[in-house]
């Protein structure tokens, strides 16, 4: 199964450029082909993957404009199976310059279709912003991953993007569905965590993700080192929930990853094993 999967919030700050450069890399990590694509124009996830911030290079503002095909533009990465179309400041001319188009929406999905049997998952980093950007982003999409704090100010915005995820369905994309939504920066010690959680999950029902990502420092100064916190601290709880949260949403998709393959051969190998410990007897 080949998918694409947009990473989107218009509220800054609830971790969605991280969850889209770490649920990538786990995915890469669970032995799929994956393409991320930063969409956003302050190229944080650029940035985080360890790039200079290059306006003279290729960028998605090019792909969106013709003047360059996914292939030419996709960069290698520090992480083995995963590739990066990065974005530069010129993305910021894309909202104006692509107003007059006829297939303005269409440009993204158009742009990377001769890519799509290339990679198991694509991965799209939205703005925080309901703009022509994102619309492209929803529109070229299968489904849709929302990251949220788990705080009142959260709550407040769901409306809003399940309004505009609907007019899309109305008007464009007839398919799109949200593939679910997981809190970052959890803390689940609090009370007001504990009552967001259980608002989202009576709005949501079980498109809210079992897997939750908490607060970790290593998660935080991954992206300082230009590498995702499975290769910055693979050990750290971050690294670890986003590890669970790629295989939750392959479970999700009935897709059987490589290394989820490798794991149950190994399983299956060590089954009746008895473990002896000293003194043996």
């Amino acid at each position: 199964m080949r998918k694409t999967l947009a990473v989107v919030n218009q509220k800054g700050g609830v971790g969605k450029t991280t969850t889209a450069i770490n649920l990538a890399a786990a995915f890469a990590l669970e032995g799929l082909q994956c393409l991320l694509i930063d969409c956003d124009p302050q190229a944080n996830t650029t940035g985080g993957l360890g790039f200079q911030r290059d306006a003279d290079r290729h960028s998605v503002y090019d792909l969106l404009l013709g003047n360059a095909t996914a292939e030419e533009i996709a960069l290698e990465t520090g992480v083995e199976r995963l590739r990066l179309i990065p974005s530069s400041k010129h993305l910021i001319g894309a909202n104006i310059e692509l107003v007059p188009a006829k297939d303005r929406a269409f440009r993204l999905k158009e742009a990377i279709q001769g890519v799509r049997q290339a990679y198991d998952w694509i991965v799209l980093d939205c703005p925080p912003a309901l703009d022509l950007l994102t619309l492209n982003a929803l529109v070229a999409t299968d489904s849709l991953l929302i990251p949220m704090q788990a705080e009142y100010f959260a709550l407040e915005g769901v409306s809003e993007l399940v309004s505009t995820l609907e007019r899309v369905r109305d008007s464009l994309h007839p398919d799109l569905t949200i593939e679910g939504v997981v809190l970052t920066m959890y803390d689940e010690r609090t009370n007001l965590a504990q009552q967001v959680t259980e608002n989202l999950r009576n709005f949501f029902g079980e498109k809210l993700l079992k897997t939750t990502i908490p607060r970790n420092i290593r998660v935080a100064e991954a992206p300082s080192h230009g590498m995702p916190v499975q290769i910055y601290d693979a050990r750290s709880r971050g690294a670890e929930s986003y590890m669970e949260l790629a295989r939750e949403i392959l479970h999700r998709n009935h897709v059987e990853s490589p290394r989820e393959k490798e794991r149950k051969a190994a399983a299956a190998r060590n089954k009746g094993v008895e473990v002896r410990f000293w003194p043996y007897t």
